[in-house]
Formats: C-alpha cells, sequence, structure tokens
C-alpha cells in the first residue's frame, strides 16, 4: 500500500507517540497485583490490512460497546487499539473500566480537534468512535 506523505508523517507520529506512552515492550501489558489475584493481561498486537483498517485481532466489528464489568472480546480490541493510538487504557483486561474511559475520552477530543468532528467525548467506544480507532488519519 503505497502511503501520501501526510499519512507517513501521521503514521511516523503515531509511531512516536506509541514509543513514547510505555509500549516500546512489544505491546504486552503486565497484569497488576491488586491483592492476591492479579488481573488477566492479554497481548495487543495490531496490524494494518491491505485497505488501512487497524485490528488487534480480538474483534472486527464497529458496533459493540465494551463492556465495564466483564472481559469481551470488544473490551480487549478497544484497548489494544487505544493502547496503539498512545492512550494508556491501563491493564490490557478487557474490562473497559475507569482507565479505559479516561482513554477514550482523550482519544475523541484528539480525534474532535484535528479531525473537525463532532464525536461525544463520553470514554464509550461504539459505533460513532470504532472507525477513529481503526484507521491512523481522519
Amino acid at each position: 500500500m503505497a502511503l501520501t506523505a501526510t499519512r507517513r508523517r501521521t503514521a511516523l507520529v503515531l509511531a512516536s507517540l506509541t514509543l513514547l506512552g510505555g509500549t516500546a515492550t512489544g505491546g504486552v501489558a503486565v497484569a497488576a497485583e491488586t491483592g492476591t489475584t492479579a488481573a488477566a493481561a492479554y497481548p495487543c498486537d495490531v496490524s494494518m490490512n491491505s485497505s488501512g483498517r487497524l485490528s488487534a485481532g480480538y474483534y472486527n466489528g464497529d458496533t459493540v460497546v465494551p463492556s465495564t464489568s466483564q472481559v469481551t472480546a470488544a473490551g480487549k480490541e478497544a484497548q489494544c487499539l487505544l493502547q496503539y493510538h498512545g492512550r494508556d487504557p491501563g491493564t490490557i483486561d478487557g474490562i473497559f473500566g475507569r482507565n479505559s474511559q479516561a482513554a477514550a475520552k482523550k482519544f475523541q477530543s484528539v480525534v474532535n480537534h484535528a479531525c473537525r468532528t463532532d464525536l461525544a467525548e463520553d470514554g464509550k467506544v461504539g459505533p460513532q468512535t470504532w472507525p477513529y480507532l481503526r484507521r491512523l488519519s481522519c
């Protein structure tokens, strides 16, 4: 896939932010200890298909809103994509809790400013936010 100069710059900036954001370890999150149990951590291996769509391999859709109370494929996917875009969702555990919601709010705010759009900055990843998580630029 040939990239335009703007897309190459955007990809370079995002890659730099990702490395500066602490994902230089290959995107594998470490489980945080809470008492005697540890939260499950899932690896993030984000890739781009030939049409430019990003995916971590957990969920391919763009309609399911990740759960705040249980592990879901959509939760893992959203957390991985947020991390890829330089936002820290906390432990990649598939549960879209406070850290993930805060990361989503920051992402929505950045998208609104950069893309001149009007995403709700509510921290929920739904049909309006998924398409932006799945691409490198507006």
